[in-house]
């Protein structure tokens, strides 16, 4: 059997920036979020390197609305202090949510596990949207944050925004947000500012499994 070598992307992303700190201009880079703790590291890794920092807020996989806009209002409330704190300005841009059609491309794929081909769409679609945002509004990078995810791969994601950069003119930054200690910052991060942990991944599929084993767990 092939053995598929996996790439550090973690390391791909300091050689990336050692370039654009020793090119002496600060490029701009939009980054898509799919919550507020898994925004908080990213945003400080890559604040001091980039002069725009803009944070992509389309997730209408997320079920239901009021989910929805918990995640989103945390987003919000968290970039606020992270600007007033370290004096910066990162924005926040909020895409349409479309929950109804957004389930219906989804459909297809069933209620099969989790991490398969219906989450993989899921990243994808949500991804080329921000892509395509950054390519028209003439950012230098883009990015997602979700590689900070314990349950999304890195390899996954970055092979889908090398896939998505041969459309676009915007470069992709290769990341791997977890690595070196950045989930243990991340965490700290959520806890120190007491922020909204959710508690599934966010699409229909995802919350009824939750609140099957928050079923479970009551008998």
């Amino acid at each position: 059997m092939e053995t598929i070598r996996k790439i550090n992307y973690y390391k791909e992303s300091l050689i990336e920036l050692e370039k654009i700190k020793n090119s002496g201009i600060k490029p701009s880079i939009a980054l898509h979020a799919c919550c507020g703790p898994c925004s908080a590291y990213p945003i400080e890794f890559l604040v001091g390197y980039f002069s725009k920092v803009t944070i992509l807020f389309d997730n209408s996989n997320i079920y239901p609305f009021e989910e929805y806009s918990r995640r989103k209002d945390e987003l919000i409330r968290y970039v606020n202090i992270f600007n007033d704190e370290h004096n910066t300005n990162v924005e926040v841009v909020v895409f349409d949510y479309d929950n109804e059609s957004y389930n219906e491309m989804l459909d297809e794929y069933g209620d099969m596990d989790e991490g398969l081909s219906r989450c993989f769409k899921c990243y994808r679609t949500r991804m080329e949207n921000c892509y395509k945002y950054a390519e028209e509004n003439g950012y230098d990078y883009f990015c997602t944050v979700m590689t900070i995810s314990r349950q999304k791969s890195s390899q996954v994601m970055n092979k889908i925004g090398i896939d998505l950069s041969k459309k676009y003119k915007t470069k992709y930054f290769l990341s791997d947000f977890k690595k070196n200690k950045g989930i243990d910052r991340a965490r700290e991060i959520r806890i120190e500012y007491n922020m909204y942990n959710q508690q599934y991944c966010g699409c229909i599929y995802s919350y009824n499994r939750y609140l099957k084993r928050k079923e479970k767990e009551n008998l």
